[in-house]
This record gives C-alpha cells, structure tokens and sequence, in this order.
C-alpha cells in the first residue's frame, strides 16, 4: 500500500555535497518519490552548536513501511557524511519522519508523528507551505494551526 510520509530536511555543517542547503538537495534527490518539496529556510540551532540550520520538508510516497523508511534515511544520512554524535551538534544532514498519512506509529525506534514538532517553527514553517491542510493525528491540528500556535507563543525578530 503506497503512503504519504512528511519529511524534516536539515543541516548546519559542509558535507562532501557542500553547504547545508545542497545537502538538503543531495538528500531530495536520494529519497524519491518526492510529491512537494518547501523552500529552504534558515533558522537559528537549538542547544550547543553556534551554526545556523537550512531546514526543509518534503513529501514523499513509498510502499515502505515506517521502520523500513527510517532506516533507508539513516542510510542516506551516513552515506552524506552523518555521523553518531552529541544531540543537537553539527551535521551535515538530518532527515525525520514527521507524520505519514496511515496516523499513528509507535515503536521504540519511531515514533509518528514525531514527538518534538510540534513545538518546532523550523520543521512546521516548511510543512504549512506545502501541506497547511495535514492534521497531527494526536491533536487534529492542521499544520497552519500547529504553526500558528509556535508563532504565538515565541515572538520573532
């Protein structure tokens, strides 16, 4: 059965594709079956690292099965040059299953829809632009109000 998965693009550090947002490219042109892909913005790090992050989302349609579709990202992610390391450092790409169009997923290693976007400008700023109408399955939210409620709530420069 083929699905609709949200992508979470993003990196903050030169890779052998070069600069965040041609990793970001690199990456779209690796996963496939891409429906929509959101222009790239940048946005400031979370925790330690100094470096600004490219961030984007994509949709993609697969026959793939969640736990088989992660694995194939992190598989992309090595091959580009990721490696294990401290959480929220550098990176030269990061992709997350942010939802996928079957609801809910929830095992050890993934959980959908991803736990944190919720509260995250940099992965639901990118969704708004290419899917404003997807509802969270937790909340029933679309990706405009989820936004909506981020901006709100932290003021931007």
């Amino acid at each position: 059965m083929t699905a609709t998965y949200a992508i979470a693009l993003g990196g903050n550090r030169r890779g052998p594709h070069g600069g965040p947002a041609d990793a970001i490219r690199a990456a779209l042109a690796r996963i496939g079956g891409i429906v929509a892909v959101s222009p790239i913005i940048v946005t400031a790090p979370l925790g330690p690292s100094i470096r600004r992050f490219a961030n984007a989302a994509a949709l993609v349609t697969s026959d793939e099965s969640p736990p088989a579709l992660l694995a194939r990202l992190k598989a992309i992610e090595r091959r580009m040059g990721r490696r294990p390391g401290r959480r929220w450092g550098t990176r030269p790409i990061d992709l997350d299953i942010v939802l996928w169009s079957g609801g809910r997923w929830a095992t050890r290693p993934l959980t959908i829809p991803h736990p944190a976007f919720r509260q995250r400008h940099f992965v639901l700023a990118p969704l708004a632009r290419i899917a404003p109408g997807w509802r969270d399955p937790v909340t029933g939210r679309t990706m405009r109000q989820l936004l909506g409620q981020v901006d709100r709530r932290v003021p931007r420069p």
